[in-house]
């Protein structure tokens, strides 16, 4: 009889020759691909390399691509499933938020405070990447291969405050409807502005608060125009990664088999660093040693209180989920309540 350790030796090697086997039947494929912001880590860190070394290194060369942000060709990102379905761009990233005036379902994993830690907000997207993939395949013709996220989304703010019922009366930045409706919930007006203009608007006091990443507002010098930083992500920027319905079948079945497998990899590794980088933005902007991504400086960190958390479940229920469910058409929210509302025990009610 072989020993356990031997039976377990015998698996690896047999899940490695598998493995190989499969790379050595990959036939040369080359894929173009367009992904988020270039200026990011998320592309810097994880997208570019991904694409342009580990695919070939994991394919032992017979798989190659290329990718180029969506900002180095001058586009903003809400154009990219719209081409893709046209089939102008083969694979394709961007955040889910910048089509939200397109169909309400695209803000559906990421309303406002809907998930307060980064495990929730996994949740939330697994939970509703079947819907995604219907919606979009029947729509577009797009098939999703993955859902990530930036670092959390926060609330910066240029006086104290000690909690969200603090925002009542203050002028807050926002950067989609679905914050602005958060924010008018909690007593205070969401103001629409570019990012290059929150620094000056801080400055000068024509916003009181705005919302950004954690690190991104770190790299921006938002701390030396606010004082505070409120723990509670607010949102999470989700982006969709996804590939021409018709291009995806022209692949060969085992290129197909590899890329999924792969990309699911990099979806996990992306998380991971979301949510390693959204402590890095607030250890940075509250000057701690532990510090490595950014700069450090000399933010007062705002806790969520328990008072917060009622005050949270309050605006999800009352406002932010049924304002968002009144623009949601069709089979919209029957499919959010059995999936994201199931996961998180919320229920949207039809109109």
């Amino acid at each position: 009889m072989k020993s356990p350790a031997s039976l377990v030796t015998a698996s690896i090697l047999s899940l490695f020759i598998a493995g190989s086997a499969l790379a050595q039947d990959l036939p040369k494929t080359h894929l173009k691909v367009v992904g988020a912001w270039g200026n990011l880590s998320q592309y810097k860190s994880f997208e570019q390399p991904f694409w342009t070394k580990e695919i070939t290194e994991r394919s032992k060369g017979a798989v190659t691509a290329e990718i180029t942000p969506f900002n180095e060709m001058g586009m903003k990102g809400a154009e990219i499933f719209r081409l893709m379905r046209l089939g102008v761009i083969d694979f394709g990233s961007t955040v889910l938020g910048y089509v939200a005036g397109d169909d309400a379902r695209n803000e559906a994993i990421d309303l406002a405070g809907l998930a307060p830690d980064i495990e929730t907000a996994r949740k939330i997207s697994d939970a509703y990447k079947p819907v995604y993939d219907k919606f979009y395949g029947e729509k577009f013709g797009i098939k999703v291969l993955g859902i990530w996220p930036y670092p959390a989304q926060v609330i910066y703010c240029n006086s104290e405050i000690k909690s969200l019922a603090d925002l009542k009366g203050k002028k807050v930045r926002t950067g989609n409807r679905t914050l602005a409706e958060f924010v008018e919930a909690l007593g205070g007006t969401g103001v629409t502005m570019t990012f290059s203009e929150v620094v000056p608007a801080l400055q000068n006091k024509v916003v009181d608060c705005a919302i950004t990443g954690t690190l991104s507002g770190n790299s921006a010098k938002w701390y030396e125009v606010s004082t505070h930083i409120h723990e509670l992500p607010v949102g999470w920027s989700q982006v969709m990664f996804a590939v021409n319905q018709n291009r995806w079948n022209s692949l060969d079945a085992n290129v197909r088999t590899f890329l999924e497998k792969e990309i699911a990899d990099l979806e996990d590794r992306i998380w991971k660093g979301a949510d390693e980088e959204t402590q890095q933005g607030f250890d940075c902007n509250t000057g701690k040693d532990t510090c490595k991504l950014g700069t450090k400086a000399n933010m007062t960190f705002v806790p969520i209180t328990d008072a917060d958390r009622t005050f949270l479940k309050k605006v999800l229920s009352e406002t932010v989920v049924p304002k968002w469910a009144a623009r949601c058409p069709g089979d919209c929210v029957e499919n959010w309540n059995s999936s994201v509302g199931k996961t998180i025990n919320i229920q949207a009610k039809s109109n």
